[in-house]
């Protein structure tokens, strides 16, 4: 066999191949007479069926399926001892005249797309905004008021007075309504609506327009789940509320018992501490839509400032042909165009990781594996023996799904790190409203 390259351009190859009737012979003639053997034809005994009739029938399939094999693996080899970097996979040139599969030599075409050489500069990532979003005081109150109501207790009221928890059963049997609602009196808009409320007693039954009941329409529709249809349904009509409970809700004292049911005994001691530890909660809640926000824009400005070229024709038709639905040349067009941004960064991150050993080793994904599995067990309030916890690792890692999803996410965290201790990028802390607003324009 025969194999050379002719390099079109930088970026785009043609490999030639041509086989000898030797290479493939003796492997056809085995397969023949593995035929022979177990071939059932009428009138001729199992095992001697003339070669000629078997050659007849066979032979030109089985020469075509060891070429093709002959041409996998030597091309592949070849492209691998060559260490080319290409795009895509060789795409076979048709040939120039129909094949004959008795010649003595045959011989191909692949085409190759080149992956380009370019040089990444992390300067390009100076105006990037790495947003660090601090919880604001606000939330921070809420949390803790959201903490002194859960560890507090209800205390069963006959009167409604504001900041009390009124369960309510609310009908309309236009939109076939019955649904049981918790709400508050700072939840209702008209000042008539709520002295209306203020003098019901429990278990009796009001009704009220719907329109104008509540502060506002999202408060309605949040509260009573509806869709669209049925919360413009509703609006035209009244509804009837059942008063089922008031409740007043009365709010928990800070001490070191109800710190150490928070959090690890002894950790947290006064309501300062325990305001960090929320504080911190918060941060880490808040991380991962800074980080998402952060890859984005590194991904689309590295791509607009690496220029390189890329082997295009190559690209679309190869994209063309291994489409598991066919594809018109026009489709193929549209299709590369959606996906060359997509390609351009796989290119930079593959260099990236390449030129700065960030490929991940086994040791590397088992740890990270096993701070997944055990931060995910202390949700639960468990902690794992290790040899139960390398059991786990074990199972999980043996699932090739799985293994290849936590290394997808282990080698974003490696880059998405890499960024951060080596671009220029301007660190800003914010709250998070304004986060939302200055990150993507809403208030």
């Amino acid at each position: 066999m025969n194999i050379n390259k002719t390099d079109l351009d930088s970026l785009n190859s043609v490999i030639n191949m041509t086989i000898d009737r030797k290479d493939y012979e003796e492997k056809v003639s085995t397969v023949l007479s593995n035929y022979r053997k177990n071939a059932n034809i009428p009138g001729f005994r199992k095992g001697h069926v003339p070669m000629g009739m078997i050659k007849k029938q066979y032979e030109q399939a089985v020469i075509a399926d060891e070429v093709n094999k002959l041409l996998r693996e030597n091309l592949d080899n070849y492209i691998k001892d060559e260490k080319l970097e290409l795009l895509g996979n060789p795409i076979p040139k048709p040939p120039k005249e129909a094949l004959n599969w008795k010649d003595p030599q045959l011989t191909f075409e692949f085409e190759l797309g080149m992956a380009p050489k370019f040089d990444i500069k992390l300067s390009v990532l100076k105006k990037i905004i790495r947003y660090e979003i601090e919880p604001e005081r606000k939330m921070i109150q809420e949390q803790i008021i959201n903490i002194q109501k859960q560890y507090g207790k209800l205390v069963s009221q006959n009167k409604i007075e504001k900041g009390y928890e009124i369960t309510a059963q609310f009908r309309n049997k236009e939109v076939e309504l019955e649904k049981m609602v918790n709400f508050t009196i700072q939840d209702v808009k008209s000042k008539k609506n709520i002295s209306v409320l203020k003098e019901a007693k429990l278990s009796e039954v009001l009704s009220f327009s719907t329109k104008g009941f509540f502060r506002d329409d999202e408060t309605l529709k949040r509260l009573l789940s509806l869709d669209d249809k049925k919360f413009k349904e509703l609006l035209n009509s009244n509804i009837t509320i059942e008063l089922k409970e008031i409740n007043e809700r009365i709010l928990a004292d800070f001490n070191q018992e109800l710190f150490d049911k928070l959090y690890e005994p002894g950790t947290v001691t006064s309501v300062k501490e325990l305001e960090e530890k929320i504080k911190e909660s918060l941060k880490l809640q808040f991380e991962p839509q800074a980080n998402q926000k952060l890859m984005n824009d590194i991904s689309e400005a590295i791509v607009a400032k690496t220029k390189f070229k890329l082997p295009s024709e190559f690209l679309t038709k190869w994209i063309q042909t291994s489409s598991k639905e066919p594809m018109t040349p026009e489709e193929a067009v549209q299709e590369y165009s959606k996906s060359e941004s997509g390609i351009r960064y796989q290119l930079i991150e593959g260099k990236i990781i390449s030129e700065n050993n960030l490929d991940i080793n086994f040791e590397e994904l088992k740890d990270y594996t096993a701070s997944m599995i055990q931060n995910q067990m202390m949700q639960y309030g468990q902690k794992p023996e290790k040899e139960k916890l390398d059991e786990i690792i074990s199972n999980v890692m043996s699932n090739k799904d799985e293994t290849r999803r936590i290394s997808e996410q282990l080698m974003r965290e490696k880059i998405l790190n890499f960024y951060k201790e080596n671009a220029p990028l301007n660190t800003k802390k914010v709250g998070f409203d304004a986060f939302i607003k200055q990150a993507y324009g809403k208030a």
